[in-house]
């Protein structure tokens, strides 16, 4: 999707009256269960095929971060929620690791049903499901953005960098700053790896304080 798609799918959210909506914050939570619901039954693309549960997003819908995953796996696919198992309980651990909780920020992936066998989501899948991440932006309105693995970042960055020159500068999608890291999964089969990911989430934890103060 291009970056004009983008402004093009904000304005006619605009236009539809929804930013009314996102801008009533004890409204957010009851905006993003309908959403969830509503889309749960989408047929845009082949991933429903393999589908068990339509993995949206879950955490703070006031947050200050949003977490940005590629998509969901085998354990996401049956429990519906983002970030679990191994990869999960890493995440976890890592925003620990900056005194942040998870039920603090708000997590979710680019595709929001699991590739078969977990291969990367296809340009067509991703293109499909971007509109449900780009609604869930705007109703969270975040202040900063972590994107969580190459997937992630390529897909909304519209880049073909590699991790090596992505992860260590801060971007901007949507207005809004944005980090690049290693995802979880990627750390649990490449140890040296975490090094790196410590400078990303150190220089994240920064901003965090900044926008949180």
């Amino acid at each position: 999707m291009t970056l004009r798609a983008l402004q093009q799918h904000l304005e006619m959210l605009q236009n539809s009256g929804i930013g009314e909506i996102y801008r009533e914050a004890k409204d957010k939570a009851a905006l993003l269960a309908k959403l969830k619901l509503q889309h749960s039954t989408c047929t845009l693309c082949p991933l429903h095929e393999g589908r068990i549960k339509f993995v949206y997003g879950e955490g703070n819908p006031d947050a200050i971060a949003m977490l940005i995953g590629e998509g969901p796996g085998e354990q996401e696919n049956l429990s519906g929620r983002p970030f679990v198992g191994r990869a999960g309980d890493l995440l976890t651990k890592m925003l620990a690791a900056i005194e942040i909780k998870r039920e603090d920020v708000y997590i979710c992936n680019i595709v929001k049903c699991r590739p078969p066998g977990n291969r990367n989501p296809e340009n067509p899948e991703r293109e499909a499901c971007l509109p449900y991440l780009l609604e869930q932006i705007e109703i969270i309105q975040p202040k900063l953005i972590m994107m969580l693995g190459l997937v992630a970042a390529q897909t909304l960055l519209q880049t073909r960098q590699p991790m090596q020159e992505l992860h260590t500068v801060t971007h901007e999608f949507m207005g809004i700053p944005s980090y690049v890291t290693y995802h979880p999964a990627s750390l649990l089969r490449n140890e040296r790896f975490k090094y790196p990911a410590w400078d990303d989430l150190k220089r994240f934890r920064l901003d965090y304080d900044r926008y949180r103060s």
